[in-house]
């Protein structure tokens, strides 16, 4: 392949890149937002009792807080173009932090919205390794305007 060919193929990974940036920035507005409207009660569901006693907060105050760190990485994601890889790894960072939720949420067998058998929740908990990389994947690579 020549330095054409290599070009055009950098190219286009470069914006798949960009393509899979805005999705997750779109994927984490809709939550934010489903965590501070309609889908809060369905959150608070997946928050462990031993959240609370940790960060000191109830279960609503900590899915109104997530929803308000979603919202801001999807801002990130989009305003920031230079600090596209620190704001990926705190994407990735922030999807770990919740894991703890999604396993209590399958542990318990706690319906929510589009959570509702044991399978779906199952199917969560291997999504969410998949979310991590998606974040890291799709902000790594050259930044944006120097």
């Amino acid at each position: 392949m020549g330095r054409r060919g290599l070009r055009v193929s950098s190219n286009r990974l470069i914006n798949a890149r960009s393509v899979a940036r805005w999705i997750l920035a779109a994927v984490l507005t809709t939550t934010g937002v489903g965590h501070l409207t309609w889908g809060r009660r369905g959150f608070r569901i997946t928050v462990p009792d031993w959240a609370t006693r940790l960060l000191r907060l109830d279960k609503d105050a900590i899915v109104v807080a997530s929803g308000v760190v979603e919202l801001a990485l999807a801002g990130a994601l989009v305003a920031l173009p230079k600090e596209r890889t620190r704001v990926g790894w705190a994407v990735a960072a922030f999807f770990v932090a919740v894991f703890p939720g999604n396993v209590h949420q399958w542990r318990t067998g706690r319906s929510a919205p589009m959570l509702d058998t044991d399978g779906r929740r199952l199917f969560r908990l291997f999504l969410q390794p998949l979310l991590v990389l998606w974040a890291l994947w799709s902000t790594s690579g050259p930044s944006g305007r120097r």
